[in-house]
């Protein structure tokens, strides 16, 4: 089955409405690229003005909360990004497993509240260091997708991206037999989990990648496409995935 390729940025905690401006060239690239998806993750409160200034990309949010309203202070619902103009979701994000504990089943309620609302989920899974030095990231990850991945799952709404935590802004990535040995237990864990629907969700790769990786990194088997943080908060450096996408 033919996937189109999609890199997705998430901006994390960073940028402000001038940092907008950067949407104006990463628009442009996208739409120079029509044969691939380009979208982009930024604050809660960037959401709208991002989606009024780039009305052509997909304009996302970095988390939802599980539940569609209530006391949950400092947190926000899926039906809010919605209604801000987000048309995806992150859940699972290693830095939030990392820093404020999440598991994976926080990401699977994550991704059913995003799905109630419509939103596309791209849901994160990935091994710690120490989980690849004891030779556990197999497993890991084959765990984390048993239990975040929604029965329903399908790829006209739901993405699964492999982050590897130690290659997350530290410059280091894995080999590329690594990378592609990981989405293909990840290909093969989705289809035991739900069918010939795997076929169709697309696996990205986030972790470091740059301009001058990207290129192989997405011509790796099963690699849908790529989950960029640092490299997405300028044109300068995200335009050159998207043509390394554009042309693979």
């Amino acid at each position: 089955m033919t996937r189109r390729k999609l890199v997705a940025g998430n901006w994390k905690m960073n940028g402000s409405r001038a940092s907008l401006s950067e949407l104006d060239g990463i628009a442009a690239a996208a739409a120079a690229a029509p044969g691939i998806d380009v979208a982009i993750a930024v604050p809660f409160t960037l959401i709208t003005p991002a989606a009024e200034r780039a009305p052509t990309l997909q304009i996302g949010a970095e988390d939802v909360h599980e539940a569609d309203s209530g006391a949950h202070t400092g947190c926000v619902s899926a039906a809010m990004v919605a209604e801000a103009g987000a048309r995806f979701a992150i859940v699972g994000h290693s830095e939030r497993r990392a820093d404020q504990g999440e598991t994976s089943h926080d990401a699977w309620a994550k991704a059913a509240a995003a799905r109630r609302q419509g939103l596309h989920v791209i849901s994160c899974c990935g091994e710690t260091e120490a989980e690849r030095d004891a030779d556990r990231a197999e497993r890991v990850v084959q765990a984390q997708i048993e239990k975040s991945v929604p029965d329903n799952a399908d790829g006209s709404w739901f993405t699964l991206a492999y982050e590897p935590r130690w290659a997350i802004g530290t410059g280091r990535t894995p080999t590329l037999e690594q990378i592609a040995a990981i989405h293909a237990i990840a290909r093969a864990k989705l289809r035991m989990l739900i069918g010939d629907a795997a076929d169709g969700v697309r696996i990205l790769y986030g972790g470091s990648v740059t301009g001058e990786n990207a290129a192989t990194i997405l011509a790796c088997e099963n690699v849908d496409g790529a989950l960029v943080g640092g490299a997405s908060l300028t044109a300068a450096k995200l335009v050159p995935i998207i043509k390394a996408a554009a042309g693979v």
